[in-house]
């Protein structure tokens, strides 16, 4: 039975109206679980010991991650904007957009391992705290899945067909969403 049987059979009920891949939102979803799972350590360790979380955060790049904010919302954009374009059957020009959201991200990618040289640099690593241990395993984390978006991307853009830069921006705009959640539980709450 093959994967287009099975849709057929069973229905994919919510998720028939979402753009893209089915597939890719059952994904998104999982993903999404486990950053919150891992967002939820996170707060937690947090509570428990917060004199070491502030500590911790005071020693961060704040402006290093406002930018990378900035860049990683604006890629969303641009990723956005290319969905739309392939929807209107200008390839061309979804492409373009594409590239664009994959050059911010490769931006992101940079700044955020500027930002671990930096702190790594200043004798910071994984064993120092538990702040440390959690927030290199949460931004790298994060960091993988921006890769992992970049690669999707430029696999969808070799075509620009609707349905698959759809399914490649959903995941985008997943690690998106999950970096605009991480930001200020990370870097700003105090």
């Amino acid at each position: 039975m093959s994967i287009a049987d099975c849709e057929e059979e069973q229905g994919w009920g919510v998720l028939e109206g979402l753009p893209g891949d089915p597939m890719m939102w059952v994904l998104v979803f999982s993903e999404l679980a486990a950053f919150g799972l891992f967002l939820g350590a996170f707060i937690v360790a947090h509570a428990v010991n917060s004199a070491v979380f502030a500590s911790g955060q005071a020693a961060l790049d704040v402006s290093l991650a406002g930018y990378n904010t900035i860049v990683l919302v604006t890629s969303g954009w641009a990723a956005a904007r290319g969905a739309a374009s392939a929807r209107a059957r200008e390839s061309r020009r979804a492409r373009l957009w594409l590239l664009l959201a994959m050059a911010l991200g490769g931006a992101f990618v940079a700044i955020k391992l500027v930002e671990y040289a930096q702190e790594i640099g200043g004798g910071v690593g994984l064993e120092t705290s538990v702040f440390f241990t959690l927030y290199f395993l949460l931004t790298g984390f994060h960091l993988l899945h921006v890769c992992l978006g970049i690669i999707i991307l430029a696999v969808v853009c070799r075509r620009a067909d609707p349905v698959h830069v759809e399914t490649g921006t959903v995941f985008w705009h997943m690690v998106d969403l999950v970096w605009i959640v991480m930001f200020p539980i990370v870097y700003l709450v105090r």
